[in-house]
């Protein structure tokens, strides 16, 4: 048999395109804003991760300049080896510093960040104990990390008791959980998942990929949110999103930064991140202290458009934050109504399955802190067009 014949019979996305719905690989024509340029049209952008609206900030942009002035366009190899520059080193230490953790471990980007972690911490004798809604480069790192990975159902404590008794007390347990969810908006159940731990003798990792910012007073995520820094023992970030760059890390005590930094393989077999990424995340953070009121902002975009999409009678799950997700259950009718809104002039995200669980699909919509309230009014508006046809 053909090993490529898989490939031959894939044929979705030629289909999708002759329907004239094909979603995906818009090239964009402009700066990540709150506003977009596509095929020479300007959009409202609400499909962005740009939370706090720092990827056309002035500031980062010069931060990011004058770091490839200095140190040119890449670092040639990994940290491991030749590739650690002393922004590499400030930027860890300012994020141990906002994060009120130990130490700091930057990876090239958020995927690596987790497969890092997870492949590296546990090991074939352990245990991993995920949610059903996990991010792939969760489930990807249990895959390579030996461990034996239970899931329980998306924010099911019943069931994560169930799935946690079921393991001998002897073996080494890792329950890893997404902090915020990132297609639903919604928040893990962070002080039962506490107490199951506590009482079943295992550790805890929180990814904060989109609850950097997005969550607590300060920014720092949902462990802030809830008041549980300290019991949680591993925190993942990424930068892509509320950052303005590209990369990612873990935040941790002092030796489980050393271990991973000394034998986490997408770690030491990867280059390190450029100059450019690692000024504009430093840049970005200090902006973040400087600036609280955008976490303010960012949270009333998204009780105003929650607000909004109730008004309308469209289903929208559980979401609690900037990610807020219009239910539209079939895969071909998302396609249909991402076109038709991108028409009215909003971009949107289609999600379907693997992405969501088959028959879940939906349009994903997130929020930034530099968004106006005339554009999100339009963002509605449009909604309402398309929703009622």
């Amino acid at each position: 048999m053909d090993i490529l014949e898989k490939c031959f019979n894939y044929t979705a996305p030629q289909e999708a395109k002759a329907a004239g719905i094909y979603p995906y690989f818009h090239e964009l024509q402009s700066r990540q804003g709150t506003e977009v340029i596509i095929n020479g049209k300007r959009v409202i952008m609400i499909g962005s991760n740009n939370y706090l609206g720092l990827t056309a900030d002035q500031r980062v942009i010069d931060a990011a300049l004058r770091a490839v002035e200095k140190y040119g366009s890449g670092c040639t190899g990994s940290r491991f080896l030749n590739g650690t520059i002393s922004l590499h080193v400030e930027l860890e230490e300012r994020l141990a510093k906002f994060l009120k953790r130990e130490a700091v471990l930057t990876f090239s980007t958020g995927f690596q960040t987790n497969l890092g972690i997870l492949s590296t911490i546990a090991g074939r004798h352990d245990y991993i104990i995920g949610d059903s809604e996990n991010h792939a480069s969760i489930v990807d790192g249990c895959r390579l990390s030996f461990a034996k990975l239970l899931k329980f159902k998306h924010n099911d404590m019943e069931d994560l008791k169930r799935v946690m008794e079921s393991i001998p007390d002897t073996a080494g347990k890792l329950i890893v959980v997404d902090g915020v969810f990132s297609m639903g908006g919604d928040l893990c159940n962070l002080p039962e998942i506490v107490k199951i731990a506590k009482k079943n003798g295992a550790r805890i990792i929180v990814d904060e990929a989109h609850g950097l910012v997005v969550m607590g007073k300060h920014g720092r995520g949902t462990c802030e949110h809830f008041g549980l820094e300290e019991e949680v023992d591993i925190i993942m970030c990424t930068f892509s999103k509320s950052l303005a760059s590209l990369g990612g890390c873990v935040a941790a005590r002092e030796e489980v930064i050393n271990y991973l930094k000394h034998i986490a393989r997408p770690f030491i077999f990867s280059a390190s991140i450029p100059p450019a990424n690692a000024a504009a995340a430093l840049e970005a953070v200090n902006i973040l202290d400087a600036e609280p009121e955008r976490i303010v902002k960012l949270k009333e975009h998204g009780d105003f458009m929650r607000e909004g999409f109730h008004k309308l009678g469209l289903e929208i799950g559980n979401s609690e934050t900037p990610i807020i997700p219009v239910m539209t259950y079939d895969d071909y009718e998302t396609f249909v109504k991402k076109k038709q809104l991108l028409e009215e002039g909003v971009f949107v995200n289609p999600v379907i399955s693997p992405a969501t669980p088959p028959g879940m699909a939906l349009l994903r919509t997130s929020y930034t802190a530099t968004h106006t309230r005339e554009q999100l009014e339009y963002a509605l508006n449009a909604f309402k067009k398309v929703f009622q046809k």
